[in-house]
């Protein structure tokens, strides 16, 4: 299984906040023995699990663990899906996860066919703010240009402010801002397509 090593005190993937130790990041290829972990891990990045809403949850993370499940099980040439790890601790924990595939057509954007897409970035809350999302994003841009691509997209939800200043941070562009109904009537936040050159 390959692995890379991250020095998370580098410039561009510093926290305003902390770092983690040099070496204690790890990023690897997700196996299927991380699926749960990683449906945790984006589950509660993007799903409250307070409130009236609280209780669905777990059909949520159920939901991300299968979706998750079939793209590894059927992989295609472009896609993948990354982890980074504690390399300090001794069971590995997953500290955050993204995944990156190639989309070929979209109807959504003037983007030509056959371009890298981020998604399901979610860092886990004991990790936050230390470079984890930083140094997942930044495997990226390495494994996209890899694949013999410039540019990489992905969305983020506009009243989603860390992220947003993560992207930013990181030189990612407002490509496009998403209208949509539900966004107007029933008070949701916009997307917000981002762009970056790399």
């Amino acid at each position: 299984m390959k692995s890379w090593f991250f020095n998370p005190t580098q410039p561009q993937a510093r926290s305003e906040t902390a770092t983690l130790p040099v070496g204690q990041l790890q990023i690897r290829v997700a196996t299927p023995d991380d699926l749960m972990n990683i449906a945790q891990i984006v589950a509660q990045s993007f799903h409250s699990q307070q409130g009236l809403w609280g209780w669905t949850f777990a059909l949520f993370r159920m939901g991300i663990y299968e979706d998750l499940r079939h793209r590894l099980q059927s992989p295609t040439s472009h896609h993948i899906c990354l982890v980074a790890v504690d390399a300090a601790s001794e069971d590995q924990k997953i500290m955050g996860t993204i995944e990156m595939g190639v989309r070929i057509t979209d109807t959504w954007t003037s983007i030509n066919p056959g371009f890298p897409y981020l998604s399901n970035l979610a860092v886990h809350p004991s990790y936050r703010r230390l470079g984890v999302g930083a140094s997942l994003l930044i495997r990226c841009e390495q494994i996209s240009q890899e694949w013999g691509f410039q540019d990489l997209y992905l969305h983020v939800l506009e009243n989603n402010h860390q992220a947003r200043q993560l992207y930013f941070k990181l030189a990612y562009r407002v490509y496009k801002v998403e209208s949509s109904w539900n966004a107007l009537f029933l008070s949701r936040s916009r997307q917000i397509l981002l762009h970056k050159r790399i």
